[in-house]
C-alpha cells in the first residue's frame, strides 16, 4: 500500500511541474543544499561529522526519514576516496503537516542531516579527500510537489584536527536522544498502545510518537497520550502489519525528542490524559532537573565512603589535620579542592555528552577503557604511595605542605582533580539513576548534574573548611601524623596493585612488564630527586613515563569473556538474551568491568556465594554476564536503553513480565529472593 501511495505521489508531482514553473523562477531551486564539516582537516583514521544542510524556500518543505502518509525519504549516492566510508543519515526530530487528510513528516525550515565519515589511517597530512555525492529528495508545498536532485561536493585535507565548527552543536541537539530504557507495545484488534518508560517529573509538551518502522501504526490517525506513573502511553490506529519490533521518536515539543525501541510486552491500559496536567506540565521539565540535581550531589556525596576514593580521600585528611587554626588558608584550600572535583566530573560530562552526540556508545568511567590512562593513574598513584611511606619528599606530589602559600593550594586543586579521576569507576545509590537522566536532558542541564556530582564529593571538604567548629573535632597535628602517613600509604600501595591488575587485562604481560619497568625508573628518579634536591630529576622520570606511554600496546588480544564459575554465566549479547526470554526462561544479567571497584566487591560479597549459585540453579535461572573492562559497543547500547551511563548494572527478567533493576549494592537476599 505505500508504495502505491508513493507511486501516485511522484506520478502527481510529475504532471504538477507546469505548476510549479509559475512559482519558481527559471534555475531556481524550491531547496538549497551545501555540504559542511565538523573539522576541515581530519586526522587519518579518525572520524569527522558532515552536514547535509537543506533550507527549503518559504511555503515548501522537506521530508524526513518516514515521510509518513504521503513523501519520499532523502536519498545520497556517495562517491568517496578508497578507505572512506559514510555512515547512516542522523534526521533531526520532524514537525507534523496534514495536506488533504493525509500525514506528513516533514522539515519547514532549515535543517541539518548528519553522517558520520571514517577517514582511512595511514593518509598523510595534506591528503585531499574529494567528497562527492548526489542527493534525490521531494521538496512540496500544501498544493505541488517536485523532486530535485542536488550534487554534493566537499573537499577534506587530513590534517590535525582543528577546532570544531560551533554551529554543529546546535545541530545535534535537533537529533533525538537515546531513550535510555526499552519501551513495549501491544496490538489489540485495530489498536496498537505503545508504553514509554518517562518519569513523571519530565514534562511534554504535545507529545507525539513519529514511527520509524513503516507500517506499525496509521499515520493520519489521531494518537491519544497519557501518563500511568513512569510509563508515557501512546493509543492510535494500529496500521497493516504486525511488527516484531518497533522504533520510532518520541517528540517532547519544543524541538526535543527521544529515540524510542519497542518490543512487544504489556503495556497498562491509558492512564490520565496528558492534556489534564494543565499548566504543571510546563515546570515538570525543571522538576526533573531538580531530582537529576538532587540525586548527582547524593551520589558524590556516598562516594566519600566508597573503596575506590577513600585512599585519594586520605591525603585531604592529613592536610586538614595539618591546616591548625589558619582560617583564610584553609578555606581556600578547601575552595581549590571543590574546583579540582567539580572541574574534573564537568570536564570528563563534556567529552562523555560530545562523544555520545559524535554517535560512540560509551558511558561514566569510559577513559577508563584506554590502558594508557590506566598506566599514568598507575604510576602516579604509585608515586603517592613512595611519598607517604616517605621514601621522598616533593612537595608538588604531597597531600599540600604550607597551606598558607600558593603551593597548598595548588596541592588541593589536584588532589581534588585526581580524587574525582579516581572516583570514575564507582557508581553508587543515586548517582546511576542521575547520570542517566543527564543522558537525555539538554546538555546544559546535563553539565549541572555532573557539577552536581563534584560538589557532592567536595562537599565534606567544603564543610569542614568552612565550619570551623567540624575542624575542631580533628585531632591536633603531632607525631602521630607521620605513622598515619605510612599507614596510609597501605591502601594507595593496593590501590596500585589492583590498576597493574587492570593493566594485565586489558594488555597481557607485555603491557604490564612495559608498567612495571617505567614504575621502577620513576620511582628511582623520584627518590634520587627527593633525597639529593636535584628536581633536574623529573625531566627524565616524566620522559620515561611519555615513553611507556607511547611504547604500550593498545589492546592485547581481547580478554576472553567471563563465563562459566559458580554462576554458570554466559558472555552477554541481545541475541542470546532475547533467545532466553523467548524459551521462557528467567533470566539474571549483570555488567561489570575490572576497574569497577563497586563491581568488584558484588561479585566477591555476593555473586560469587555459593548460596547464591545455588538459588538460581534451583530457580533455573540463565546468568548472563556483560564485561565492558574495554569498553563495547554493544553493551553501551544497552547501558543506554536501560538509562545508564556505566556500570555496574544488574537485571532480572522474570517470564513475560519487564525487567526488574536491581540495586548498585547488592546483598545475598536481594539476588535469592528473585527466584523466591
Amino acid at each position: 500500500m505505500t508504495r502505491l501511495v508513493l507511486f501516485f505521489l511522484l506520478l502527481l508531482a510529475t504532471l504538477a511541474w507546469p505548476a510549479e514553473a509559475q512559482m519558481l523562477a527559471p534555475g531556481q531551486r524550491a531547496v538549497s543544499t551545501r555540504l559542511i564539516a565538523e573539522h576541515d582537516a581530519p586526522v587519518a583514521g579518525g572520524r569527522v561529522t558532515v552536514a547535509l544542510v537543506m533550507t527549503p524556500r518559504p511555503g515548501w518543505h522537506g521530508y524526513w526519514k518516514n515521510p509518513g502518509d504521503a513523501g519520499v525519504e532523502t536519498r545520497i549516492a556517495w562517491q568517496l576516496p578508497s578507505g572512506v566510508v559514510a555512515g547512516a543519515v542522523h534526521y533531526p526530530v520532524p514537525q507534523r503537516l496534514i495536506v488533504a487528510g493525509l500525514m506528513n513528516y516533514v522539515y519547514e525550515g532549515e535543517h541539518a542531516l548528519l553522517i558520520d565519515f571514517t577517514v582511512p589511517a595511514g593518509r598523510a597530512p595534506g591528503t585531499v579527500l574529494p567528497i562527492r555525492g548526489k542527493a534525490d529528495y521531494l521538496v512540496c508545498t500544501d498544493e505541488i510537489c517536485v523532486p530535485e536532485s542536488a550534487d554534493l561536493s566537499l573537499d577534506l585535507r587530513v590534517g590535525r584536527a582543528a577546532a570544531s565548527n560551533p554551529i554543529f552543536d546546535r545541530w545535534r541537539e535537533a537529533l533525538p536522544k537515546p531513550l535510555g530504557s526499552a519501551a513495549a507495545f501491544a496490538r489489540d484488534g485495530n489498536r496498537l498502545r505503545i508504553g514509554i518508560p518517562l518519569p513523571a517529573a519530565i514534562g511534554v509538551e504535545d507529545p507525539y510518537f513519529f514511527p520509524l518502522t513503516d507500517g506499525a501504526l496509521a499515520y493520519s490517525a489521531p494518537q491519544a497520550v497519557s501518563r500511568a506513573g513512569d510509563m508515557l502511553i501512546v493509543d492510535t490506529k494500529a496500521g497493516d502489519l504486525a511488527p516484531t519490533a518497533l522504533q520510532g521518536v518520541l517528540s517532547l515539543g519544543g524541538g526535543q525528542g527521544l529515540l524510542v525501541d519497542g518490543r512487544p510486552g504489556t503495556v497498562p491500559a491509558s492512564g490520565i490524559p496528558i492534556e489534564a496536567a494543565g499548566p504543571a506540565a510546563a515546570p515538570a521539565g525543571t522538576r526533573a532537573i531538580l531530582l537529576a540535581l538532587g540525586g548527582a550531589l547524593l551520589g558524590g556525596l556516598l562516594l566519600n565512603v566508597m573503596p575506590c576514593v577513600f585512599p585519594i580521600l586520605s591525603l585531604k585528611a592529613l592536610s586538614l589535620a595539618r591546616a591548625g587554626g589558619e582560617e583564610r588558608a584553609v578555606r581556600r584550600e578547601a575552595v581549590a579542592y571543590a574546583l579540582g572535583v567539580i572541574g574534573i566530573c564537568v570536564g570528563l560530562g563534556a567529552v562523555l555528552l560530545g562523544l555520545r552526540a559524535g554517535g560512540t556508545a560509551i558511558g561514566w568511567a569510559f577513559q577508563l577503557q584506554d590502558p594508557r590512562v590506566i598506566l599514568l593513574l598507575l604510576l602516579l598513584v604509585l608515586a603517592i604511595a613512595l611519598n607517604l611511606a616517605g621514601l621522598f619528599e616533593l612537595p608538588s606530589v604531597s597531600a599540600g605542605s604550607g597551606l598558607a602559600d600558593r603551593g597548598g593550594v595548588a596541592g588541593a586543586f589536584w588532589t581534588g582533580a585526581l580524587a574525582a579521576f579516581v572516583a570514575t569507576p564507582c557508581t553508587g545509590p543515586f548517582m546511576g539513576a542521575a547520570l542517566g537522566a543527564a543522558l537525555v536532558l539538554p546538555h546544559a542541564a546535563a553539565l549541572a548534574i555532573f557539577a552536581g556530582l563534584g560538589l557532592g564529593l567536595a562537599l565534606p571538604f567544603l564543610l569542614l573548611g568552612f565550619v570551623p567548629a567540624l575542624r575542631r573535632r580533628l585531632p591536633r597535628p603531632g607525631p602521630w601524623m607521620g605513622r598515619m602517613r605510612r599507614i596510609l600509604s597501605v591502601p594507595m600501595f593496593l590501590t596500585a596493585l589492583g590498576l597493574a591488575w587492570i593493566l594485565e587485562r586489558q594488555t597481557g604481560t607485555h603491557g604490564v612488564l612495559i608498567g612495571v619497568a617505567a614504575a621502577s625508573i620513576t620511582a628511582a628518579l623520584l627518590w634520587w630527586a627527593g633525597r639529593r634536591r636535584r628536581w633536574a630529576a623529573l625531566a627524565p622520570a616524566l620522559l620515561s613515563v611519555l615513553a611507556a606511554i607511547i611504547l604500550l600496546p593498545e589492546a592485547a588480544n581481547p580478554v576472553e569473556a567471563r563465563g562459566g564459575g559458580l554462576l554458570r554465566a554466559e558472555p552477554f549479547s541481545e541475541a542470546r538474551l532475547a533467545a532466553l526470554r523467548a524459551e521462557g526462561r528467567p533470566v539474571f544479567v549483570y555488567f561489570t568491568a575490572d576497574w569497577c571497584v563497586t563491581c568488584k566487591v558484588n561479585e566477591q560479597a555476593v555473586l560469587n556465594r555459593q548460596e547464591v549459585a545455588d538459588a538460581l540453579v534451583r530457580g533455573k535461572v540463565a546468568v548472563l554476564v556483560g564485561d565492558w573492562t574495554r569498553g563495547d559497543a554493544e553493551i553501551g547500547r544497552f547501558l543506554e536503553k536501560n538509562g545508564r551511563s556505566g556500570v555496574p548494572l544488574y537485571l532480572h527478567y522474570a517470564p513475560g513480565k519487564a525487567p526488574q533493576a536491581l540495586p548498585q549494592i547488592l546483598t545475598v537476599g536481594t539476588v535469592t529472593r528473585l527466584v523466591a
